[in-house]
């Protein structure tokens, strides 16, 4: 089956046919490291992660271009209500998001650009925009430059809306900038630095005078110089789709570049049906999550949710999640303890099919407890080669996923705090019952011994004995 990837272009599903066949580019437009990362700001690296290993597991070479905003209006004002310089909070949030990238199991990208490192490529597009007579400066000396979006006739294409019908750009951050426009809905290339209210460090000298970067810029003169005039996917969060993605392809074709050939959206982690975010105060940061459940668990409760899918956040359905996935864990630890190691095999056609079709995780996910489900029944068995496959199929698809629990990245510390002290307090808890009820059994105190197992059962705590002795798991 070919893949085929939702292009929000075109507003449907179609066959992915990258530029050079073997290659894919890929541009996901990262975070503001305005403050900590929370559930909903992550959901992207990891939707895209997914695709990305996909695509890498069927034979691409694929270069990911993740970037960071490490300058804007939204980092100025934290900053300054913080009583701290700019770069220092953006390099702290920095910080924050790349653990929390790497606690989720999240791959580095290709390489991941930083707007305060790319001025003077978005000086040299803007100028370019400005010769082909799609951008200008106002001429009010306040060192603004803006996009014509009059001058593009395909402006909205990506969102389908007509210039008419759209709300103007900019007007709550600066209501001045209206009277500096020829339409109000012309959007900043290159903001004057504003000497009263800003650092002088927030400015960069320009044909303009000093400023910095408007937004919109900033992602498209980073995806033309690491991935080309043209590239393959650019990915986003769905609220990103405008203003920001609309006017990144209008002012990258303008500029005379094909830019990107498909457009994906992942929808947003919500709660009480409202987007998470700071302004709403239902913000989830993830180091906070992870000190109540496992890396691995949150990862598989998002990755088990279609990307383009709203999920509405709880922990009891986190929890759910968590358990589901534990089964599956259940399933890999048995059929070590009676194969011993096994390597990553090959997935499941059902797996590969609902991959194939934009990435349908849910499905992929059925498919692996359909899998496991099998895998259970020959564990009794013993050793035998369908038990193996079974086994390998899972991981190769777990992994996929992100979410093999035999991943170097997972077996080398990705629990959470809360997780390690758990464990080591069951396992003390467990060992002792287990020790009273063997003493039972050699006393043939059976009703004593059942006794124990009924009330390890009853904490969800399931017991098997095997010829090497009692095997406890997570029920």
């Amino acid at each position: 089956m070919t893949l085929r990837l939702y292009d929000t272009v075109t507003r449907q599903v179609r066959d992915f046919v990258p530029l050079e066949a073997g290659k894919v580019g890929i541009y996901l437009c990262g975070l503001t490291v305005q403050s900590e990362p929370h559930v909903g700001h992550v959901r992207s690296g990891v939707n895209f992660d997914v695709l990305r290993r996909w695509l890498e597991s069927r034979g691409y070479d694929v270069t990911f271009i993740r970037n960071i905003t490490d300058i804007d209006d939204k980092i100025l004002v934290k900053s300054a209500e913080q009583g701290r310089p700019w770069y220092n909070l953006a390099y702290a949030m920095r910080r924050e998001l790349d653990a929390a990238y790497a606690a989720l199991n999240v791959e580095p990208p290709t390489y991941e650009p930083a707007a305060t490192g790319h001025v003077p490529e978005m000086i040299e597009l803007i100028l370019r925009l400005i010769t082909k007579g799609h951008a200008y400066a106002a001429e009010d000396g306040s060192g603004d430059v803006y996009f014509d979006v009059r001058s593009w006739p395909q402006y909205g294409e990506l969102t389908g809306q007509r210039i008419d019908d759209m709300e103007a750009a900019e007007v709550a951050a600066d209501p001045q900038s209206i009277a500096r426009k020829r339409d109000p809905r012309d959007f900043a290339l290159w903001k004057g630095w504003k000497k009263e209210t800003e650092p002088e460090t927030a400015a960069w000298p320009s044909p303009w005078g000093p400023g910095r970067p408007g937004w919109h810029i900033e992602c498209s003169a980073m995806a033309l110089k690491y991935l080309g005039g043209a590239f393959d996917i650019h990915g986003g969060g769905v609220d990103l789709r405008f203003p920001h993605h609309e006017n990144e392809q209008a002012q990258s074709r303008a500029a005379g570049f094909g830019f990107a050939s498909y457009w994906m959206h992942n929808a947003w982690i919500t709660t009480a049906g409202e987007k998470m975010s700071k302004s709403l105060g239902n913000s989830l940061t993830i180091p906070s999550v992870l000190q109540r459940t496992r890396a691995i668990d949150l990862r598989f409760y998002m990755v088990a949710a279609h990307y383009r899918s709203h999920v509405e956040f709880s922990f009891e359905a986190l929890d759910e999640a968590a358990q589901g996935f534990q089964r599956i864990e259940h399933f890999l630890e048995r059929a070590r303890d009676v194969l011993g190691e096994v390597e990553p095999g090959t997935w499941c056609a059902e797996f590969e099919t609902a991959m194939d079709d934009d990435l349908g995780t849910p499905t992929a996910v059925a498919a692996i407890y359909d899998v496991v489900r099998a895998g259970n029944k020959l564990l009794a068995a013993g050793p035998s080669d369908a038990l193996r496959g079974a086994a390998a199929s899972v991981r190769a698809m777990l992994a996929v996923l992100g979410v093999d629990p035999f991943d170097e990245q997972w077996t080398a510390g990705g629990s959470s705090a809360r997780e390690e002290k758990l464990t080591t307090a069951v396992d003390a808890l467990v060992a002792s019952l287990l020790q009273q009820r063997q003493e039972a059994r050699v006393a043939k105190d059976f009703a004593t011994a059942d006794a124990i197992r009924d009330q390890l059962k009853g904490a969800g705590i399931d017991l098997e004995d095997t010829p090497d002795g009692p095997k406890w798991s997570l029920d």
